[in-house]
């Protein structure tokens, strides 16, 4: 199979800021002025970092309480599930149904397809390689999305303001889910998806 020539092989690789192709012998990018890299540096070390760091900040994020209601006097805290469960139990299933996917769902499969990239690159896999590619894009575009239930949080308690005898405010558990949104963000930056195909070249070399 002829397959087309590698950037290495034709002596470019790209800005990882702008996309221009550079010489490979070029310190800046002449577009951009940024540093120029042939690969994210220590991509695989700094994703595992941030993915770990987001794993441990995601147990206080769903054991402590993400918001205070007080409506008509019967003050509670919840939890990431427990309010999940009292806006199901209160008729509306669909901001349930939001926070649940943004706030489980969501984490959750990022883990576990952050996980499955890195482990399989470290071990040089030639397994489904296109399909992980896609993975890859998919962890990304998943990420704009993965503040929904912050966001909703944050409404929820803008309009029940305007109630005089019910208030919503937000917890400390809220903090700790957006930090663990801000770095799952920080893990799919630093992976470099060209790692996947290392094993290919490996093969054709």
């Amino acid at each position: 199979m002829n397959l087309p020539p590698y950037a290495s092989e034709l002596q470019l690789c790209l800005c990882h800021t702008c996309g221009y192709a550079c010489p490979v012998d070029a310190h800046r990018c002449p577009r951009c002025d940024s540093m120029i890299h042939r690969r994210k540096p220590d991509s695989i070390s700094r994703t595992w970092a941030f993915l770990v760091a987001s794993l441990i900040f995601y147990i206080p994020a769903n054991l402590l309480p993400v918001m205070f209601t007080d409506i008509l006097g019967h003050g509670s805290e919840n939890t990431i599930m427990s309010g999940v469960l009292e806006f199901w139990e209160a008729g509306s299933w669909d901001i349930a149904l939001v926070i649940f996917i943004a706030s489980v769902v969501v984490p959750c499969m990022k883990f576990s397809l952050l996980a499955l990239l890195l482990i399989t690159c470290q071990r040089r896999s030639r397994w489904a390689m296109r399909e992980r590619s896609r993975l890859f894009r998919f962890v990304e575009l998943v990420g704009y999305w993965s503040m929904l239930d912050v966001l909703v949080v944050a409404l929820v308690a803008a309009l029940v303001q305007f109630r005089a005898l019910s208030t919503i405010e937000p917890r400390l558990g809220i903090l700790f889910f957006g930090l663990v949104v801000v770095l799952t963000m920080f893990a799919a930056m630093s992976f470099d998806p060209r790692l996947i195909w290392d094993a290919e070249v490996d093969d054709v070399r």
